[in-house]
């Protein structure tokens, strides 16, 4: 344990055990997605999508088509801010615990997609990362809550940021219809890792 590390300040932090993100469910899991939500400490952005017509016969008329767009969601944790130090980062490297909910909207075949990375103190070396984007089954109506999760163990020295980004497709048709997510965390364990 290093002798310069402010132990009053980690016992006060709490690094270990609790969730880093800051608002991890900025809309609960019930109220619809919209611009009056309250997402403080997250960058958020939506790219809308081009039509898609390459179902639809030549010379047939569409009256109206579903527009769809990407709502994205990300957060930067500094880990050392949050209390961590370079050393039990570095050496003992705990296990970093990131999960996340959506709810199985049944708008399209891809609705969800996650991708987190370790970084240096650079925040631009990317020292470890995990992606994730499900296919849904749209021929059984469902629209259950779906956990994806993932353990970063083993990860070796320099990580000092986490980079969470999770990306929902939302469609537009008379009415709006969102994917849902709720509980999204990145939790560090007082858990040592295998190298």
């Amino acid at each position: 344990m290093p002798d310069s590390l402010d132990w009053k300040s980690v016992y006060e932090a709490r690094p270990l055990g609790r969730n880093l993100l800051k608002n991890p469910a900025p809309h609960g899991s019930t109220s619809l997605l919209n611009t009056i939500s309250d997402f403080t400490g997250w960058t958020t952005s939506i790219e809308v999508l081009p039509y898609d017509d390459s179902d639809i016969p030549e010379g047939v008329v569409v009256c109206a088509l579903p527009t769809y767009s990407w709502f994205t969601m990300e957060q930067v944790v500094d880990l050392k801010a949050e209390g961590l130090w370079d050393e039990l980062l570095d050496a003992f490297q705990p296990e970093i615990v990131i999960q996340d909910w959506y709810e199985e909207s049944q708008l399209h075949k891809s609705i969800y997609q996650l991708h987190v990375k370790l970084l240096g103190a650079d925040k631009s070396t990317v020292i470890s990362e995990h992606s994730v984007s499900p296919t849904e089954d749209l021929s059984v109506y469902s629209h259950n809550w779906k956990e994806v999760s993932h353990v970063f163990s083993g990860y070796g020295p320099g990580v000092r940021y986490v980079h969470f980004v999770h990306r929902l497709k939302n469609s537009f048709l008379n009415n709006f219809f969102p994917t849902l997510f709720t509980g999204s965390s990145v939790i560090v364990k007082p858990l040592k890792t295998s190298p």
